[in-house]
């Protein structure tokens, strides 16, 4: 496998491109596939059957495209599908977990509040995650459907916007939460929506740079890491059609985009 080979991104949508961004950052050399499943979005309201053989397939398709190495640049598809995918492909494959950790870890009032997708807060995988730190704080967690059609709408900086966080994020302030977890890549659209309702005595945990700096060690670790000085491209795919589908990926990668539909 050459170094030269692109990484391959994926979501149900355009969230993950917060976690592309993150990676354009630190691996500017890195050439980027970034695959937008819009025609089966959102992942959060599909069954676990529908993720995986969506996981499956783009993966799949990614890898015909010769990328080196696969983000799940979704949590819900991670909870779901991550295991599954790596038993089934060779390839180092990255997921998201919510930041339960360093949010106990920084929390001085042991409650801490996630906010995500149905699908990850009814996974084995979250349970598991919240089953390791549950004894060290109170974990609040939030289901937020709304959240991700502002993102993909591009109303996420609107004053409809803060209405919404403040339905969500209201009760776990009330209830003393002093670290607030971003469990979907969409949502780190929203922190400035989001610090509009927090203040500035509550911190937002948000993975993108932990997910970009766990890919760039096991590339380094396997020796596939492009080592030229030229900035890397970026190539993207969907499976849904339209001009809006353009619009909306290149405002939130801020940039023009090349897009072809599967």
């Amino acid at each position: 496998m050459q170094r030269q080979q692109p990484i391959g991104i994926f979501d149900s949508g355009v969230g993950g491109l917060s976690i592309g961004l993150a990676i354009r950052g630190s691996l500017a050399s890195e050439n980027l596939v970034y695959f937008a499943d819009l025609a089966f979005a959102p992942y959060g309201i599909k069954s676990t059957q529908v993720i995986n053989q969506r996981c499956e397939y783009i993966v799949d398709f990614l890898l015909q495209q010769g990328c080196k190495a696969i983000v799940i640049a979704c949590n819900t598809a991670t909870v779901n599908s991550i295991n599954n995918l790596r038993a089934k492909f060779s390839v180092p494959i990255i997921g998201v977990e919510p930041g339960i950790k360093p949010a106990a870890e920084q929390s001085k009032t042991r409650v801490i509040g996630i906010l995500a997708t149905e699908q990850t807060l009814q996974s084995d995988s979250f349970a598991q995650l919240t089953a390791r730190f549950s004894q060290q704080v109170e974990i609040l967690s939030v289901a937020c459907p709304k959240f991700v059609t502002l993102v993909e709408s591009l109303k996420h900086n609107t004053d409809e916007a803060v209405t919404v966080v403040e339905q969500y994020i209201n009760p776990l302030l009330a209830a003393g939460c002093d670290q607030i977890i971003l469990g979907c890549t969409h949502f780190s659209f929203l922190r400035s929506s989001i610090e509009k309702v927090i203040g500035t005595d509550v911190d937002i945990i948000d993975t993108a740079t932990a997910v970009a700096l766990q890919l760039e060690h096991r590339l380094n670790q396997q020796g596939l890491q492009n080592l030229t000085k030229a900035k890397g491209e970026e190539k993207f795919w969907t499976s849904a059609q339209g001009d809006e589908v353009v619009e909306s990926i290149a405002s939130l990668w801020g940039d023009e985009i090349r897009l072809s539909t599967v």
